[in-house]
């Protein structure tokens, strides 16, 4: 994780929501009352479930014992200001909310309940932690959704970032959904920050040409997907940040899997020579991510081998 000047515990609590939920420490804070007041003096951020959105748009959570009330306006950064619509807060039912504790009230039937406020925990996210990041960072996400442009990740306490399609990996995917599933824990670095809004990249975390081409070598037969198919060839993924080119056959198309056999790995030339075996239809999950780094921070990062005169690069510190 980004060095913050703050303790691992003290950055813990900007996690992704849902990262808290299961904690001891977590549980013990939302188990009563006199807890939570500890809570609210401290400021910290807890999680609990969403029970109900009710018809006023109030977030009801199950406490255990007793249900806490996150006011509408309270539910979001950019609800009281109307520029986030209140399917963010329908969309948090049966899902865990991070909060800070506000105040006390007392209901209809005279009980004690905790008046909550997910905005609040969101803003101090953003003070205390992802104000703070600069280009180069690497931080822990949460898929949240997918679109054709791009991935959608929670970095904190449900403040969203995007990862662009053409930064998740060298190897060119036609949809996220290639790459990602909705819920995925992933790891990013930070691309840009831009009047507070980040913008994320991944395939730097995915290693560079020499260490993915080190998973294979000449002679073996592998799996992989059909990625493109082009008049001079068919380009197969190894991995995320590594493809290779077979000859062209008629009958592939793109999202196939297939097996192919290594001819040679070029590093001069970045290149990964295939013999296509086979390619056929059905449904196969994302491959699984391989991470080379999972925390700290980047200044650059070339993927290209020192042999090869073509430069894939990314220079963190221009981002500045």
């Amino acid at each position: 994780m980004p060095d913050n000047g703050k303790s691992r515990k003290d950055i813990m609590q900007y996690l992704p929501e849902g990262f808290l939920f299961e904690s001891e420490e977590n549980k013990s804070r939302c188990a009563s009352l006199s807890a939570l007041r500890e809570a609210a003096a401290s400021g910290e951020i807890l999680e609990a479930r969403a029970l109900v959105c009710d018809s006023s748009h109030n977030l009801i959570l199950d406490m255990g014992g007793f249900k806490g009330v996150i006011p509408r306006e309270e539910c979001a950064i950019g609800i009281a200001e109307g520029t986030v619509r209140d399917i963010a807060i329908l969309s948090r039912v049966n899902k865990p909310v991070c909060f800070q504790v506000t105040g006390f009230f007392t209901d209809q039937r005279g009980n004690q309940r905790p008046l909550l406020s997910r905005r609040k925990a969101q803003e101090t996210c953003r003070r205390q932690y992802l104000d703070r990041l600069t280009p180069g960072d690497i931080l822990p996400a949460r898929v949240t959704h997918l679109e054709k442009f791009g991935a959608f990740v929670d970095i904190g306490c449900g403040v969203v970032s995007l990862i662009p399609i053409d930064a998740i990996s060298v190897s060119r995917i036609s949809h996220p959904r290639d790459r990602f599933t909705v819920g995925q824990d992933i790891f990013a670095v930070v691309r840009s920050v831009d009047g507070g809004r980040i913008t994320l990249s991944h395939r730097e975390l995915l290693g560079t040409w020499e260490e993915n081409a080190a998973f294979f070598s000449p002679g073996e037969t592998v799996s992989g997907v059909v990625r493109s198919v082009e008049d001079y060839g068919i380009f197969v993924e190894l991995t995320p940040n590594l493809a290779g080119l077979a000859e062209k056959r008629e009958g592939v198309f793109p999202g196939q899997q297939a097996s192919v056999y290594i001819k040679s790995l070029l590093p001069d030339k970045m290149k990964v020579k295939l013999i296509l075996i086979d390619a056929f239809s059905g449904d196969a999950p994302p491959q699984p991510l391989r991470y080379f780094r999972t925390q700290g921070h980047l200044d650059r990062w070339v993927y290209s081998t020192a042999q090869c005169g073509k430069i894939i690069e990314t220079d963190f510190t221009a981002q500045a």
